[in-house]
């Protein structure tokens, strides 16, 4: 039950946006190409290109390699999480599309830290829609309202609702497949001064037997700033309240204090109020003035140690996208110039259009960088053998990938497409994929100062490398960037301990992988019959997006 409570205060979009803001009517590509900055020459550190363009998308967070940490299977990261929550003294923010309904585990970690710590605040946000799914069953906002009643006063959950899912349609969508609208899909978690930034969200097989990516930062301003993020998107969401009657056992409230109304009373306003909010915070000019060492003004020769930067990116559509322009400049001059490989990864294949053109314009034979595709099996895929419309969606994901190989060909591109499998979804031993991400390597040449004759090769396998990656909640598709509440973190370093740490990440991706060509695409048994392409067409006429 849904109860509204806005003010209707009244915002007017700002007139003129930042170049990486994206106006309601424009197309993506309007403001998603990387910002112009003078040519730096491969001579000189790659690392120096590329920042000096993230630095004017988004802020900067320079910090130490050892602060973070790679974590590599579910139940390591489950693990790592209770940890976490147990020695929590000052607060606790987890925001997820939902937490599992079963997960009384989990939530009686908190709860006992909370018993154990007076001075614990925590901080809930989940998806309104995927949250209440099963309502009036046991559902995550069920389970989540006997946490507010034990402490009412230190616990907060907040559910953000879609402003693209309101009226008829959303009448009309079955509940099932209704996140094809657009979700709160951002995935951090939390602690004091640690934070955790994953694809994964907060159920049983994500703790089991669901494989993502997950890197866990222990540094203040790190989550401080995630922190920030967080409590702004709570703040335009709607508010969990136990129900003073029996049934249910819940109510969702629009509190007066929302700085913005209902998105289901009034979206265009719900969103230009929201970009009001978020625009500052996802602004370079927040953080990009440090006292650290800058790579902008750094050559190889001057790194007598080594520098790692953290540049968060968030995507709000339809007026904001940071983490597009940011993926895009890793991968165009000068960093091609230096670019050695890359492997790009989504559980869910199905790459906006301008990714899409980036990778196959980088693998083409004017670039050449090679490329390596990691996706999902359809054996592998959450949706596979399941009821209804969304048992249609395997298949849908393999013909998007088909797609992709053809156009591949078309171009010329090398580009390696592996599908991940490990068992079968549904049956004993069986997982699922949900990783997403981004890893790209640099070959740094020598300073002008230094011939590369006098460059030993074990330097050139050591500290003449660079390297970066992208993790957090965006599979980079239309949808991640059209309709869904996306953030992450694209890292930069020349390390060498975290460079291996990063690619025994990705070796371990790829163990459980086997190539994909056309020709596996186009069997009897891949092949997209006119049900799934029916689907997907009608998915696409209501508004929605894979």
């Amino acid at each position: 039950m849904i109860i509204h409570r806005a003010r209707q205060c009244t915002f007017r979009l700002v007139p003129s946006l930042r170049k990486h803001v994206l106006r309601p009517q424009c197309r993506l590509s309007s403001s998603s190409a990387p910002p112009a900055v003078p040519y730096a020459s491969p001579s000189h550190s790659a690392l120096a290109g590329i920042t000096a363009q993230l630095d004017q998308i988004a802020p900067r967070i320079d910090i130490r390699p050892d602060q973070i940490e790679v974590l590599e299977e579910p139940k390591e990261f489950y693990e790592t999480l209770k940890q976490l929550i147990r020695s929590a003294k000052k607060r606790l923010f987890l925001s997820t599309l939902y937490i599992g309904k079963t997960e009384h585990e989990l939530v009686s970690t908190i709860h006992e830290a909370l018993a154990r710590e007076p001075g614990l605040k925590v901080s809930i946000l989940t998806d309104a829609l995927r949250g209440t799914r099963e309502d009036p069953e046991p559902s995550c906002a069920s389970l989540l309202a006997d946490l507010i009643v034990a402490f009412p006063d230190r616990v907060e959950v907040r559910m953000y609702h879609t402003p693209n899912l309101t009226g008829l349609r959303k009448g009309l969508v079955p509940k099932r497949i209704n996140e094809g609208w657009g979700l709160q899909h951002i995935k951090l978690y939390g602690i004091d001064d640690q934070i955790i930034l994953s694809g994964a969200n907060l159920s049983s097989d994500y703790f089991s037997n669901r494989q993502d990516r997950y890197h866990v930062f222990s540094s203040k301003r790190v989550t401080d700033y995630f922190d920030q993020i967080h409590h702004a998107v709570c703040s335009i969401s709607f508010l969990l309240e136990p129900s003073p009657a029996s049934q249910p056992s819940h109510i969702l409230t629009w509190p007066h204090s929302n700085p913005a109304p209902s998105p289901l009373l009034d979206p265009r306003r719900y969103i230009e109020a929201a970009t009001k909010l978020l625009l500052p915070i996802c602004s370079p000019s927040d953080s990009s003035s440090q006292a650290a060492p800058s790579f902008a003004t750094t050559t190889e020769a001057d790194m007598s140690e080594t520098t790692t930067a953290l540049y968060p990116v968030l995507s709000h559509p339809p007026t904001i996208n940071t983490e597009l322009p940011a993926l895009r400049t890793v991968f165009s001059p000068p960093s091609t110039n230096c670019l050695t490989s890359y492997t790009f990864t989504a559980g869910y294949f199905n790459p906006h259009p301008l990714v899409k053109r980036t990778l196959l314009d980088l693998s083409s034979p004017l670039s050449s960088v090679p490329g390596t595709v990691l996706t999902a099996s359809p054996h592998a895929n959450g949706f596979y053998n399941s009821a209804g419309v969304s048992g249609l969606l395997p298949a849908a994901y393999s013909h998007l990938s088909l797609r992709f190989l053809q156009a591949a060909r078309r171009a010329q591109a090398n580009i390696a497409l592996r599908e991940w499998k490990r068992g079968i979804v549904g049956e004993e031993g069986g997982w699922t994929y949900h990783a997403k991400g981004v890893w790209a390597y640099f070959r740094l040449a020598p300073p002008p100062s230094q011939p590369s004759t006098q460059v030993s090769s074990s330097e050139e396998q050591g500290s003449k490398e660079a390297a970066a990656t992208l993790i957090g909640s965006s599979n980079y598709t239309t949808r991640s960037y059209g309709l869904d509440l996306e953030v992450g973190a694209l890292v930069v370093t020349n390390d060498k301990t975290l460079i291996r740490k990063w690619k025994r990440e990705e070796e371990n991706l790829k163990e459980w992988t086997q190539s994909v060509g056309e020709g596996d695409l186009e069997t009897k048994e891949r092949k997209a019959n006119w049900k799934v392409r029916g689907a997907m067409l009608i998915v696409k006429l209501l508004g929605g997006s894979l």
